[in-house]
């Protein structure tokens, strides 16, 4: 009747009681559904909003999809086909996120009549489905205490999902069809339209199919939840060994000396362990990843034959969300569809590794659960009871805990083992590949020229012999393939290779202007006092920035030879700060170093030196000397300004002030000392070589510890972060090779080789060098 449901039925009781052959009663009997028709007006005002939740469901849907998608981009761009958890990882966000894109089938009250409205609430099931099996990996980069509470967030969520569905299988929701209404009695659908009926069912059927896969995932998800701490510590233990192996084969190396060959095999070596050892490729390898990834792609199929059905009832929407339901429908169909392809690749994870007979049979036959899948449990059982009670008490709970876990033991083997055999589906058809290609290859061997292929091949397996010993894995049943460790070396090289065309070419330009590393103890003299009444540590970065300074105030030299050696400092501190951060992490240090970046950010993009402009200073400052003068005399005037100050020592600025002017003052006093015995007057741009000297001094005696800084980006103490900082140190070996290279033939001083990343030390030898 319309939006006016109620206003028209009135109108028609007005007119029925305006005839007089209409009894009384009728009229009396039909004036008692008004109540009903304001109640069904009121539901249908309320139900107004709905569209537009739809779309938040929508939005929250695209958001996981997404997500989903960035972490296929990753994955394919890494060469990395097991697809790691970068982007849609479990944790509150996503939890949030997924609770809304489950609206519809948490939904109790909306029925759904049309075709589009079941298929979207079966859908979503679905898309839950997939969205589970992807951030399975996920769950390696946690510790103990965001697993528990990641997984107890996870099942609460499914088990009100789960519910939710099953009273909606109850009251009809899911299988409520209108096709009912054209049949009085359930005997009549089943002989006039039995393909209703199958409809019904159907419904029904799908949905109990995706209850039990979901509860089947969450707990798959507990069981590898409760394997990833003792795996970790498993892999902890062998990568130490790994890196003690390396380290001593580096000990063996000429003494500060990592030429880039070196560096280069001692990158790979380490992105060997930290790839094998890496705890979401573990997990992504397991069996319960594979048996997820099988469940996956049932899940999918199911959903797409179920989205063929609906084709040709693609507006049949009924429900309160009206056309926000085909939206969800599209959505969150891409989203399943997108999402299987990472859990349909990690089943056939087990390419990564040779199928020896043995695992074979392990796991075929046998179906043995590793220890390390029961560990954590079997700790549980036998550690003693947080609490205290009554020696009577205690007994009970005690035999209670250890009766509960004994059976949770069980549960988890038995998961295990399912697991495995689902597992053996993609084994099967990794086995039947494998075989096919070996006999392809025989068959091309057999009948094509090809013994310089073998010839290399064979080189080729001599080669990975040595990095084999490099290689982490969980048991000693499994061994890497070698197609896997190849891709493995040769996604570094890739690394570098890419790194090697983003080299710094002014820096290098500006490198090459000096021969040794005498400009690290020309820039600062001891006769020069301190002004500071609190004696700073120097850095590596802090007079680089103050001498650029000074060469930027040189108004008759070129802009752009001036604008050059910029460019060229400024390439300069992108590895200065690596050395820094990397061999100077003191908190002093690094207040200082903060210091000189805050300096660096005014100078480098305003030209300007604590508010004045270097390219335009006092008419009067027109000479070398002035300009020294002037910046040795306006730093000192800061200094003696800000140790005045009755300010409190946590306060940054006045100690920023401090800093940069103190070395600015040592600086321009330095050089004006060198100007005494000069009876020539100085040019500017006499004084602008002279400073492009020191600076390249310096940046060559700080570089020169970039093999330092690499071998010590390789081994990261963090098993999440190593393969990301073996990637950051393999980039930086890429981009530096050229100045390692360049430095590799200069003599170094004679300190020891954990001296060689202090300025202080650089500086106080030069001024008395050893014998």
């Amino acid at each position: 009747m319309g939006s006016n449901s109620l206003y028209e039925y009135v109108q028609i009781l007005v007119k029925l009681e305006s005839y007089s052959d209409i009894p009384k009663d009728l009229i009396s009997s039909l004036s008692s559904y008004t109540l009903s028709i304001y109640r069904s007006d009121q539901e249908n005002r309320y139900s107004e909003p709905m569209p537009w939740i739809g779309i938040y469901i929508v939005l929250a849907s695209l958001i996981c999809v997404l997500a989903i998608l960035a972490d296929l981009l990753n994955g394919l761009r890494n060469k990395k086909l097991w697809f790691p958890c970068r982007y849609f990882t479990l944790n509150a966000a996503s939890l949030s996120v997924i609770a809304v894109a489950m609206k519809i089938p948490m939904d109790l009250n909306n029925s759904m009549p049309g075709n589009v409205d079941q298929t979207t609430k079966l859908g979503s099931m679905a898309f839950m489905c997939t969205m589970m099996a992807n951030f399975l990996p996920s769950l390696a980069t946690m510790n103990s205490k965001e697993l528990v509470t990641n997984i107890l967030a996870l099942g609460i969520l499914v088990t009100t999902l789960v519910v939710n569905v099953c009273i909606q299988i109850k009251t009809g929701v899911v299988s409520y069809s209108e096709a009912e209404h054209f049949n009085e009695t359930v005997s009549d659908v089943k002989r006039q339209s039995p393909y209703i009926f199958v409809y019904i069912n159907r419904n029904r059927s799908i949905a109990l199919i995706y209850v039990a896969i979901i509860l089947f995932l969450l707990i798959i998800q507990t069981c590898s939840a409760l394997t990833i701490i003792r795996s970790k510590q498993i892999l902890e233990l062998k990568y130490q060994a790994g890196h003690k192996t390396t380290s001593k084969e580096q000990e063996l190396q000429e003494p500060k000396r990592l030429t880039v060959e070196k560096l280069k095999l001692l990158v790979r070596n380490y992105l060997i362990m930290a790839g094998t050892g890496n705890p979401q490729f573990i997990i992504a390898c397991s069996s319960t990843s594979t048996a997820t990834g099988v469940i996956c792609t049932l899940s999918t199929v199911i959903h797409v034959i179920l989205m063929i059905l609906t084709i040709g009832s693609v507006r049949d929407h009924k429900s309160d969300y009206k056309w926000s339901m085909l939206l969800i429908l599209i959505i969150q169909f891409i989203g399943v569809v997108l999402g299987t392809i990472a859990p349909l690749s990690r089943c056939f994870a087990s390419l990564s590794f040779k199928l020896t007979k043995k695992w074979i049979q392990i796991h075929i036959k046998v179906f043995k659960v590793e220890t390390y899948w029961t560990q954590k449990l079997s700790d549980w059982r036998h550690s003693s009871l947080p609490f205290s009670f009554s020696r009577r008490w205690k007994i009970v709970i005690q035999n209670i805990k250890f009766l509960t876990l004994s059976f949770c033991i069980r549960i988890q083997k038995t998961v295990v083992v399912a697991c495995k055999m689902i597992a053996l589906i993609p084994t099967f058809i990794v086995i039947f590949v494998l075989y096919c290609v070996r006999c392809w290859k025989w068959i091309k061997v057999t009948f094509c020229a090809s013994s310089v292929l073998v010839v290399n091949s064979l080189n080729h397996l001599e080669d990975n012999k040595d990095l084999k010993k490099y290689v982490l894995q969980l048991h000693d049943d499994m061994e890497l393939a070698e197609r896997t460790l190849y891709g493995m070396t040769r996604s570094v090289n890739f690394v570098i290779q890419n790194a090697e065309k983003q080299q710094p070419k002014n820096l290098m330009k500006l490198l090459e202007n000096s021969s040794g590393f005498e400009g690290v103890g020309r820039y600062d003299s001891h006769h020069v006092p301190q002004l500071t009444a609190e004696e700073h540590l120097d850095c590596w970065s802090l007079p680089l920035v103050t001498l650029t300074a000074i060469a930027i105030s040189l108004h008759k030299v070129p802009s752009n030879i001036v604008y050059r050696l910029l460019s060229s400092v400024s390439e300069g501190l992108v590895y200065v700060s690596h050395v820094e951060e990397t061999l100077n992490a003191t908190d002093d240090s690094a207040r200082i170093q903060k210091a000189a970046r805050t300096l660096w950010l005014e100078v480098e993009v305003n030209h300007k030196w604590f508010s004045n402009k270097l390219r335009k200073l006092a008419p009067q400052v027109n000479t070398a000397e002035r300009i020294l003068e002037w910046f040795r005399d306006t730093a000192k005037n800061m200094v003696m300004e800000v140790e005045g100050m009755d300010v409190e020592g946590s306060n940054e600025h006045p100690f920023f002030s401090s800093i940069c002017a103190n070395t600015m003052y040592r600086i321009t006093q330095t050089i004006l000392l060198s100007y005494q015995d000069n009876t020539d007057e100085v040019s500017e741009e006499e004084l602008f070589v002279q400073l492009s000297s020191i600076i390249s001094g310096i940046l060559a005696a700080c570089l020169s510890n970039l093999p330092q800084v690499i071998a010590i980006k390789c081994h990261q103490s963090a098993i999440e972060k190593r393969e990301e900082s073996i990637h950051a140190a393999a980039n930086l070996l890429g981009e530096t090779m050229q100045i390692i290279n360049t430095l590799q033939d200069r003599e170094l001083p004679s300190l020891n080789p954990d001296e060689l990343a202090y300025i202080d030390k650089w500086h106080a030898y030069f001024k008395h060098p050893s014998p």
